[in-house]
């Protein structure tokens, strides 16, 4: 048994759940007043109650839930954070690339079936509303499970950032020519499960599985249990050969399956340690003193008579690499790509002196039309780029091996996640080591599959996935201040596969709402496809290594080598 702050499920009650069903939620969105850290302020939460509920179904089940915005003031959608929707990519969720965002006083339905087991969550992927608190965890069981005999009771584990202000009035803030250093709002504190969590009652002779998610706008964080070593066994909902580790470090979206043994001869209340890492980059001194300045001490409580007072003391954090995890199947790279997408990330200034992330020099800029949108609704015309605007998209064949190497020119490290896919992590350079030399040699044997993957500052990641699940896929930094400056492509996969895919009339009624447009090029012109009136676009910049040159010619004076992109906390 746990205690009530933390979730559990026995095994028995799992036994014999082999039969797909259909698992129905009825979200309301409402805005319900919280005070998870003695700060009562405005959070968006589900059918009135905040934090948002779990959501659990075994593999294979057909999971539906309906969407009812009773906000009031804002728009809103939910992203099935590493579901790959299969065949289901309407259903994926950002707002302006696979629908419209869903307008106060109405509703749309999401259906998709779950075909991975593993450790997901849900949150809103619009216009940075997430950080308000719509976010939960999605949890997919399968009854067959290969590591089911290895544990007893299973542990919900959420760790988060926090912010007394509202998103949008951040995101205004951040989005200023005044923010010259590219600063992101600061987190006031950090969240243990939405702040209800605290201890796990450990009972001698017991293993457990923890599922760790990390619903943070920015931060990473780090944990270690006293005593105890974490036997991990899936990343990302992705299964990797147990590997045992004393310290692990989650990124922004990151989930981590691990399993915790309970001695038989037991009988002490261990403390556990989670420090939100607010640093650009742990592994760079140059960067300077380190800082922790928002810690968590829980229990694993094996005798509730005796006093939870013991503290424990990390004096060095130190995490396990997590990519050297190795596949659980076994399988290899695949090989020879067909496609190789090279994305340069830097901080950039629009023309206008806005504050800006790039790739290639490029910002994303939403348009008129969703992306996924057009390319349903353009014919032959859907693999020309040229349509869709400024979403930084990147075309790609059905069956194609494709490889994305990101090099991030910024100092810090950032985390960045791929819709509709687990890639392998061919390889994550360290900190430090610069961009990619181009040569694919040195190469995991087994590389672990994930959907999101933290890039060091100032160093490269080599990614790989095989473009099988025709849609619109975004790839994107998952700090989400980021993805509101721009840091995001937009993979057309399969174009030949999406000609004239059907769009349910729910989502189709979404825009007409709103008057947004849904079908034609980026602008909704239908007649001619490459006319490119009415695209949104902001003038791209350039960067000659010290200063950003404006399509104007003026030059405007970096921060620093690499900028201070995380901020300085």
């Amino acid at each position: 048994m746990l205690s009530s702050n933390f979730q559990s499920l026995g095994l028995v009650a799992l036994a014999g759940l082999t039969r797909a069903a259909t698992v129905s939620y009825n979200f309301d969105i409402t805005w319900v007043w919280a005070a998870p850290d003695g700060f009562g302020r405005p959070v968006v939460g589900v059918n009135n109650q905040w934090p948002c509920p779990t959501i659990e179904a075994n593999v294979g089940d057909t999971l539906v839930v309906t969407l009812n915005n009773k906000l009031g003031n804002e728009t809103t959608g939910i992203h099935w954070h590493g579901i790959n929707q299969v065949s289901t990519e309407e259903m994926d969720g950002p707002s302006g690339v696979a629908q419209c965002p869903v307008a106060p006083g109405s509703s749309i339905t999401y259906q998709f079936v779950v075909d991975v087991a593993g450790t997901y969550w849900y949150h809103s992927h619009n216009m940075g509303q997430y950080p308000d608190g719509l976010r939960g965890p999605l949890i997919v069981r399968d009854p067959n499970d290969p590591n089911k005999s290895k544990y007893d009771e299973e542990v919900i584990i959420s760790v988060t950032d926090w912010y007394h202000n509202e998103s949008l009035a951040l995101v205004r803030n951040m989005l200023q020519p005044s923010n010259t250093k590219f600063q992101p709002p600061i987190p006031v504190g950090m969240l243990v499960n939405e702040g209800q969590g605290s201890h796990i009652t450990f009972e001698a002779g017991k293993n457990y599985r923890i599922r760790l998610i990390n619903f943070s706008a920015i931060a990473n964080a780090l944990i270690h249990f006293d005593s105890h070593k974490m036997k991990v066994i899936m990343n990302d909902a992705a299964m990797v050969k147990e590997t045992d580790a004393d310290m692990i470090r989650i990124a922004a979206a990151q989930r981590y399956d691990f399993i915790i043994q309970a001695g038989s001869k037991e009988n002490s209340n261990y403390p556990f340690l989670i420090s939100l890492d607010v640093n650009r980059d742990i592994h760079n001194p140059a960067l300077g003193p380190l800082q922790w300045p928002f810690n968590y001490t829980g229990y694993l409580v094996m005798d509730s008579s005796k006093a939870l007072d013991a503290v424990d003391v990390v004096q060095k954090w130190n995490p396990i690499d997590d990519s050297h995890f190795k596949a659980y199947d076994g399988a290899g790279p695949y090989e020879n790509y067909d496609k190789l997408i090279k994305l340069d990330f830097q901080f950039c200034l629009d023309q206008n002196g806005y504050p800006r992330a790039c790739f290639n020099n490029v910002t994303y800029i939403g348009q008129k039309v969703p992306t996924l949108y057009t390319a349903v609704s353009t014919g032959d015309d859907n693999t020309n780029p040229a349509i869709y605007g400024q979403v930084n998209p990147f075309v790609v064949d059905d069956g194609d091996v494709v490889q994305i190497v990101v090099n991030n020119l910024d100092v810090a490290a950032h985390p960045f996640h791929l819709h509709g896919h687990h890639f392998q992590v061919l390889s994550r350079a360290d900190s430090q080591a610069g961009s990619w030399s181009g040569k694919d040699t040195g190469y995991a044997s087994t590389p672990p599959k994930r959907d999101t993957v933290t890039v060091n500052g100032g160093s490269h990641a080599v990614l790989r996935f095989k473009a099988d699940n025709p849609g619109v896929w975004l790839f994107h930094c998952h700090i989400e201040w980021h993805v509101e400056m721009g840091l995001t492509a937009t993979i057309i996969e399969g174009p030949s596969k999406l000609k004239g895919f059907s769009i349910p009339d729910d989502f189709t009624n979404a825009c007409k709402l709103q008057n947004i447009p849904y079908q034609g090029n980026a602008a909704g012109n239908t007649q001619n496809y490459t006319d490119t009136t009415g695209f949104i676009t902001v003038p791209p910049t350039t960067y000659d290594g010290s200063m950003y040159v404006a399509s104007s010619g003026s030059k405007v004076k970096r921060a620093g080598r690499f900028g201070v992109g995380m901020g300085e906390f």
